[in-house]
């Protein structure tokens, strides 16, 4: 893991905090050309009420708006979270270059945990990815907004 994989994921845990502190499931991502980010979000599924509005989703609606290109292949995605299959077909279908993610969702990735999609051999794209950038702080997020979800229900 180099130094720009930190300082950038850094950049897609203060989009999960922005999603934490609008009450979505605190899930960040940037999307960096040549290392420079082009584009961030963050979760906004209760916001739009739109069950595909995941960070990935719309970070990569920016990146290739910015680009003016359908694909990413210069491209990197950092998000806090491992993709899920939705996500994780969208980034075969850009093209992305390279993946890095913080902590693996072993209910739902689809990067490694449940499935493999972005090293699947019979889809015309694999992805290079990075595993374990501050998972401990990607996970906990996610650990902390659950367990508070789940006392306010109580």
């Amino acid at each position: 893991m180099s130094t720009i994989d930190e300082v950038l994921m850094q950049e897609a845990i203060k989009q999960a905090k922005l999603a934490a502190a609008k009450d979505e499931v605190p899930i960040g991502a940037v999307i960096a050309h040549h290392n420079q980010i082009i584009a961030r979000a963050y979760n906004q599924v209760e916001m739009l009420k739109d069950p595909t509005a995941h960070a990935e989703m719309i970070v990569l609606t920016q990146a290739t708006s910015q680009l003016g290109s359908k694909w990413l292949p210069e491209c990197t995605l950092y998000v806090t979270i491992e993709p899920c299959s939705m996500c994780a077909g969208a980034l075969v279908l850009a093209r992305i270059k390279r993946l890095c993610f913080g902590a693996f969702d072993r209910k739902a990735g689809a990067c490694g945990s449940l499935m493999n999609l972005a090293d699947h051999p019979r889809l015309n794209h694999r992805l290079e990815v990075t595993t374990g950038i501050w998972a401990e702080e990607c996970g906990q997020m996610l650990s902390d907004f659950f367990r508070a979800k789940r006392s306010e229900l109580n």
